[in-house]
């Protein structure tokens, strides 16, 4: 854990991924807000341990296979379970966790409440400002003490050194693609993987939602998008296989020429973000 430009900043390998925190104290001692990311570290681990389903003994692998009720499990696992059904209702089932192979697999979703609960913990603590970023999946509390928006720069689908645009959300952002991590996604309806969408980025108030619905975008592609427009609070922004952007009307982008300083990637921590003049404009861009 290191203090940079008073932000406390900390990498933490876990769910398969590596989760960073920027931390800004404000009025919160900095040994209190230190304690409380180690804490949030260990909530992130403790729900790894409930929800990995690579682990066969985990209390979400004994449930997939039947072996325990939902009444035997952690109370996190109903609830969780409760949050995928809303959000296959809100998608029009484009976000299936029932639909995927081997039964239930809410990791969809899980990851970006996960990182939700870490950002709680922080809340709690009485933190001013802080980013947490599990792997794409980004929560934030407050806004940075230079003041302005938290900036999330959205990496290009194509070019790993460039950025696609930079983002102001307000609480919750996350992207889905299939350029980091190959053809991972799957059609609940078809069955088949998704050839259309290069990246899909959702912004919004609630991560897990967020999560759910980025997933679902990065899937189906215009249909969520125009799904999307009718969620109050919910913006997406959409980079098709064929370079064509299309982003709702209330997504916010930096405007050319701030500091991008406060910026992540989705899936990169500090330090390692393309530098902002590698922007690169894709085909076409339509906002409505």
């Amino acid at each position: 854990m290191t203090l940079t430009e008073d932000a406390i900043v900390h990498i933490e390998p876990v769910m398969g991924t590596v989760v960073s925190f920027r931390v800004f104290p404000g009025a919160c001692s900095d040994a209190d807000a230190r304690a409380a990311v180690q804490s949030a570290c260990l909530r992130l681990h403790e729900l790894d341990r409930f929800f990995s389903i690579w682990n066969a003994d985990s209390p979400m692998s004994l449930f997939r296979s039947g072996q325990l009720g939902l009444e035997e499990v952690p109370p996190e696992i109903p609830l969780v379970i409760e949050l995928c059904r809303q959000a296959r209702a809100l998608s029009k089932g484009w976000f299936d966790p029932w639909a995927m192979p081997g039964g239930m697999d809410p990791t969809g979703l899980v990851k970006g409440w996960a990182v939700e609960q870490a950002l709680a913990v922080l809340q709690a603590a009485g933190v001013e400002a802080a980013m947490v970023n599990g792997g794409g999946d980004i929560a934030l509390l407050g806004c940075p003490p230079e003041g302005g928006a938290w900036r999330i720069g959205i990496r290009h689908p194509w070019r790993a050194d460039a950025l696609a645009c930079v983002l102001e959300p307000n609480a919750a952002v996350a992207t889905s693609g299939c350029y980091e991590r190959g053809r991972h996604l799957l059609n609940p309806r078809s069955g088949r993987r998704p050839v259309s969408t290069a990246s899909a980025t959702i912004t919004g108030a609630s991560l897990s939602l967020v999560d759910a619905l980025a997933t679902a975008l990065a899937v189906a592609g215009d249909e969520v998008l125009e799904l999307v427009r009718s969620l109050d609070g919910y913006e997406a922004y959409l980079i098709r296989a064929d370079g064509s952007e299309h982003a709702t009307a209330g997504m916010v982008f930096a405007r050319h020429g701030q500091d991008h300083n406060t910026s992540l990637t989705p899936g990169r921590p500090p330090g390692e973000m393309p530098s902002p003049g590698t922007r690169v404009r894709l085909r076409s861009f339509t906002v409505d």
